[in-house]
């Protein structure tokens, strides 16, 4: 099959990113590859290190002066590359295929990815729900929900977790682990327990909420502890905020990472502690590396894991419900090892990376409609 993928960030691109590549790297071999998104954008430059797939760059605007720039030229490669799917991954993107297709003798196929909580109520969505979109892919249960109570019903819907590469992540040996500590932490964070997150640095994503917690706790306890969030670097009004709890010193910011897995190997304990999340990739790359994690239970969050098995749940802003978790940890520390090895169990049984292409790849190939 010949497919587009569409992709509107111009910066990092977070989960979307990630989602693209695994679905490049996932359908390469037997497929013919574009990506369309923004000479700026992180997933360009990952893209154009991938050999075999071809990545165009493409602005997806509101602007009027895309009726005469990244639309035409959008609608160029559409007539060129005759493609047989275009995937479009956002509200932006969708918008410009949708009237990039307008008047097309032979249009492509169109999925659309739900990968967030937002709305779909608007003029907007109900015209790409009629006009350009022939099959919805949701990326967990509560997710699908949402696409079901919408517009978008009518186009058919099917639940497609994230999947992502176990063997890519995977568990380091305990030489490794420590080699990885001291790079990142020094002979000092030996002996701590070290909570690691990649999942961003926003306010929304939660971490400040586990800073509070930690400062909850009495010292010595809370001495123990150590929490590493890579991403953007804080705005000064967030990091102001962990200056004055006194605890500077005890949650890092190693910014944002192409590779994260050294880092997150050198930690104990991962956490996604998001106020919305469809699904997380960082939640499941934590998991496939043998950690146990610490989420919040929101959106599709809690479908990764099982609750006193993989790891915690704990309900979205409650620092209160996150201290005691930290208190369980360092009353038996023995049970990170535990979960970490349920928690890796868990995700090769069910994020695996072929489903998630297989499973996509029969939505591209599905004549009509259809729920699942």
């Amino acid at each position: 099959m010949n497919i587009l993928y569409t992709n509107f960030h111009e910066g990092n691109g977070g989960g979307h990113v990630t989602y693209i590549l695994n679905l490049l790297r996932g359908l390469l071999a037997e497929h013919t590859l574009t990506v369309a998104c923004p000479a700026s954008s992180r997933l360009y430059r990952l893209v154009s290190e991938i050999e075999g797939v071809k990545v165009v760059p493409m602005e997806f605007t509101t602007r009027p002066s895309s009726w005469f720039g990244a639309r035409a030229r959008l609608r160029a490669l559409l007539v060129r590359e005759r493609f047989d799917i275009v995937h479009v991954n956002g509200s932006a993107d969708h918008k410009q295929v949708m009237l990039a297709m307008l008047g097309l003798a032979k249009r492509p196929k169109v999925i659309f990815t739900k990968h967030n909580d937002h709305p779909l109520k608007s003029l907007g969505h109900h015209l790409r729900a009629r006009l350009a979109t022939d099959h919805v892919i949701a990326v967990s249960d509560h997710t699908y929900n949402r696409v079901r109570g919408s517009v978008y019903r009518q186009c058919g819907i099917t639940t497609i977790r994230h999947g992502v590469d176990t063997e890519y992540f995977a568990p380091v040996t305990p030489k490794e682990k420590a080699l990885f500590r001291m790079q990142y932490f020094g002979e000092t964070h030996k002996d701590k327990i070290i909570f690691g997150s990649a999942g961003g640095t926003d306010l929304e994503k939660g971490w400040l909420d586990l800073v509070y917690a930690l400062a909850s706790l009495p010292e010595p306890l809370r001495a123990r502890f150590h929490l590493v969030v890579a991403g953007d670097p804080p705005g000064p009004e967030l990091l102001s905020q962990v200056i004055e709890l006194g605890l500077q010193a005890q949650v890092s910011f190693p910014g944002l990472l192409d590779d994260v897995r050294p880092l997150l190997a050198a930690c104990d304990i991962g956490f996604v502690l998001s106020y919305q999340e469809a699904l997380s990739f960082a939640c499941r790359e934590l998991m496939s590396l043998g950690l146990p994690v610490l989420v919040t239970r929101v959106g599709g969050l809690p479908e990764n894991l099982i609750d006193g098995e993989q790891g915690w749940i704990v309900e979205v802003r409650d620092a209160v419900g996150m201290a005691e978790v930290l208190r369980k940890i360092a009353n038996q520390p023995n049970v990170l090892n535990q979960f970490g090895r349920a928690a890796r169990a868990h995700a090769e049984k069910w994020f695996n990376l072929n489903d998630f292409a297989r499973q996509t790849l029969a939505v591209y190939q599905k004549r009509d409609g259809f729920e699942r």
